[in-house]
This record gives structure tokens, sequence and C-alpha cells, in this order.
């Protein structure tokens, strides 16, 4: 009886690690980055004031990590936190592991994408944390390429898919949060879908964004075989498309 407690406590840290490498590699990558990052703030390793976007200490001080530090931290541990970390890892897993499954440069190459323009908005807007609207931004692509999907929000609204960045939106409000994080995300968000799935099938469209070769050089690999999908994804996969 001891021997299987003790085989069982030894094969637990080694499944979790199992399961952490499962997880697909830009979700794996950002989310840790995410964590780590609050980790870092929360044991006073580093300050938050350190990390927000600012431009003046960009160019001027050449302080050049703001540009992915503001991307990284989500205020301290809390509900704001977690509700944060919770949204990032299922849609952007579910988004890696369904559009973009064996595609890793072309979702690096969204990441940029929605990075460069969100920083460019950040110049006027003034915004100090953008990951908040890099989140907003993941859950409009996916809830605007799965439009059938039916939502619920906390037990209280039930909706589909492409309403769910408009209700997170709402509820950001009802905190007392400003909406501009969120607006900003859905507006990037849309500029992406428009020009990657709307605008090239457009009569007299084409398409404009073009993954760099070197990202798909560096990202894209050979699907494994052992990999398992998150459930909601599998479930969508074994769907009927409509």
């Amino acid at each position: 009886m001891m021997a299987d407690s003790e085989a069982a406590a030894a094969a637990m840290p080694l499944s979790l690690t199992q399961e952490y490498f499962q997880i697909p590699v830009v979700t794996r990558a950002y989310t840790t980055a995410c964590v780590l990052t609050t980790a870092a703030v929360q044991l006073e390793v580093i300050s938050p004031f350190q990390l927000y976007f600012n431009p003046d200490l960009i160019i001027r001080r050449y302080q050049i990590w703001r540009l992915i530090t503001s991307f990284l931290f989500f205020g301290s541990l809390g509900f704001s936190f977690v509700f944060n970390i919770i949204f990032l890892y299922r849609y952007c897993r579910m988004l890696e592991e369904g559009c973009f499954r064996g595609r890793t440069a072309d979702f690096v190459f969204m990441f940029l994408f929605g990075g460069i323009v969100m920083t460019l908005f950040g110049l006027f807007a003034n915004v100090f944390f953008l990951g908040q609207a890099f989140i907003i931004m993941l859950v409009y692509v996916w809830s605007r390429r799965h439009p059938l999907v039916r939502m619920n929000f906390f037990g209280l609204l039930n909706f589909r898919a492409p309403f769910l960045p408009w209700v997170l939106a709402g509820f950001s409000l009802l905190l007392g949060n400003s909406v501009v994080v969120d607006l900003l995300g859905i507006c990037v968000g849309h500029m992406y879908y428009f020009l990657e799935d709307v605008f090239p099938n457009q009569p007299g469209g084409r398409k404009l964004l073009m993954t760099p070769e070197l990202l798909r050089v560096l990202f894209d690999r050979p699907e494994d075989p052992d990999y398992r999908l998150l459930q909601e994804d599998q479930q969508q996969d074994d769907e009927p498309h409509r």
C-alpha cells in the first residue's frame, strides 16, 4: 500500500511536467511569461513602474523592454489577474490548437501584428498596460471564427460567440474599469479578422497579411502524433461544419 502511494507521489510531478509541455508552444510561452512577471512583482524583484508602456522612456532612455513587458503584467494577484490568465490560456490555446493548428508561424505573426498595432495605438490612447487588450484581441478572433458556438457567462447570460468581446467590455464597465483597453483589443482584433478572413474573399480582394518566411523556418514543425487537443477544441473538430 505504501509502495503504491510513493509511486503515485513520484509520478505526479512527472505527470504535471508532461501536461505542461502538452500545452502548445506559443500559449505555453506567453502564459508562463505573464505568470512569472506577476510573481516577480509580488516578490518585489521588479516594480510595475519598470514594466509599463511609456513611449518617452522607450525612445529617450532606450528602455526597449517596455514594448514587451507592457503585455505581460495584469496587476497584482487577485480576481482580475486570475480572470485574465484563465481567458488568456483558454482562448490562446483554442486558437493555437484550432484554426492555427500546424501553423505556428502564422500564429506568431498574428501576435506580432496585434502587438505592433496596439503599441501604435498606445502612443495616443494613454494606456499603460496592453495585456488585457491583447487577450480581448485573441477572444475576438476566436469568436468571429466560431460564430455558431453558444456561450454562457457566469450562468447569467446566454449568447453566441461573436458577442463575447462586447460582454467582457460590459463586465469591465460594471466593475468600474475603463473600457478603452477592451475597445482597443476589439478594434485590433477586427482589423486582423478583416484583413485575414474577410477582405481576401471579397471581389477584387487579396491577402495582405503575409507571414515572413523566416517565421516559418523558425516555428513550423511536423505535427506531433501524440499531441492532445484541449477538450473544447476536440469537440469542435468533431462537429460537422455548417
